[in-house]
């Protein structure tokens, strides 16, 4: 009988060995992860809404170890894009200093060691629509001779992942809160800057706006001798610079005045969500004076935000 029931015992100790043997490392090398932006994300948002608004960096989740390098490049042929650390809640970022690529032209790549375990967001500080996550985990540990000690510490580790990630979704809860209370009482005192600089381009008028702000809706006015010579209503600026040809031509004594209205800031097409400054009106006189290649500053006239309604808006994640 006790032949038996040792017979037994190794028998269950053996197919006990093998099924550990071939459940997964409790822990996965990850020294080394490559980021990619997708073709076309900084003219479209249809990478961020086909995957649930986060699908612009490919892969828009990544987990590396500690130590290890995350190579980030942009791969996009139409646009420059970065890789910024932090958070950003609708048109207002939170960069947290972690890791900063710059504008990263097409081709340009960025490497990163991380330094410390944890989760770590970024986004693209051109296009806010485009958010990625960063796992970083501690390098991968040694295999322990005690299988079942080896399930304890896994079991431990998933127990306290959990607990973190409770605690870290109820800190960004809170965070995010703040922020949109933040963005809204931002929103309602923003100054808007555009600066007005005109050229003479193919017997004609070119003019170049530039705002502080991504994202503003204006309409856009020349006149010449109390004649509209352009008018656009409703147009829309993804960059911080407009540019826009005008069929006349401004002199000293027949100038083009210029006039930008501002109709507030958000996406193309959903109006009741816009922020910042409704009717704000600049304008500038274009006379150029040193011919075809000449390009300058004319004029900048901010006049005060006229009051942006009370009620409180959010600014769509887009």
């Amino acid at each position: 009988m006790k032949t038996k029931a040792i017979s037994s015992i190794f028998v269950l100790f053996a197919i006990a060995a093998g099924m550990a043997s071939m459940a997964p490392d409790a822990f996965a090398d990850h020294a080394e992860v490559a980021i990619v932006t997708v073709d076309e994300s900084g003219f479209s948002q249809t990478c961020a809404e086909a995957q649930g608004g986060s699908g612009c960096y490919v892969p828009v989740t990544a987990t590396v170890d500690v130590g290890g390098v995350v190579t980030m490049t942009n791969t996009d042929p139409t646009g420059v894009h970065t890789f910024t650390s932090g958070t950003v809640d609708g048109f207002a970022p939170s960069p947290d200093g972690v890791f900063d690529t710059g504008v990263l032209m097409s081709g340009d790549a960025f490497e990163w060691v991380p330094e410390a375990a944890g989760e770590q967001p970024y986004y693209c500080m051109l296009h806010t629509w485009m958010i990625g996550t960063i796992i970083v985990q501690e390098a991968a540990a040694e295999e322990h001779a005690d299988d079942h000690a080896a399930e304890e510490a896994a079991a431990a580790e998933e127990a306290a992942a959990a607990e973190e990630a409770a605690a870290a979704e109820e800190a960004a809860a809170a965070e995010e809160a703040e922020h949109a209370a933040m963005e809204h009482a931002e929103a309602e005192d923003v100054e808007l800057m555009v600066m007005i600089s005109d050229a003479q381009v193919m017997g004609g008028t070119q003019i170049e706006l530039e705002f502080n702000v991504l994202h503003l809706n204006y309409d856009l006015t020349a006149t010449q001798n109390g004649e509209v010579v352009f008018e656009e209503k409703g147009l829309h600026s993804m960059e911080l610079i407009a540019t826009h040809q005008i069929d006349a031509l401004g002199s000293d004594e027949n100038p083009i005045d210029v006039e930008v209205v501002s109709l507030g800031i958000g996406a193309p097409g959903d109006e009741d969500s816009w922020t910042g400054p409704v009717g704000q009106v600049t304008t500038a006189k274009v006379v150029p004076e040193f011919g075809t290649i000449a390009m300058m500053v004319l004029a900048v006239a901010i006049i005060s935000i006229v009051a942006v309604t009370a009620k409180s808006r959010v600014v769509p994640r887009f």
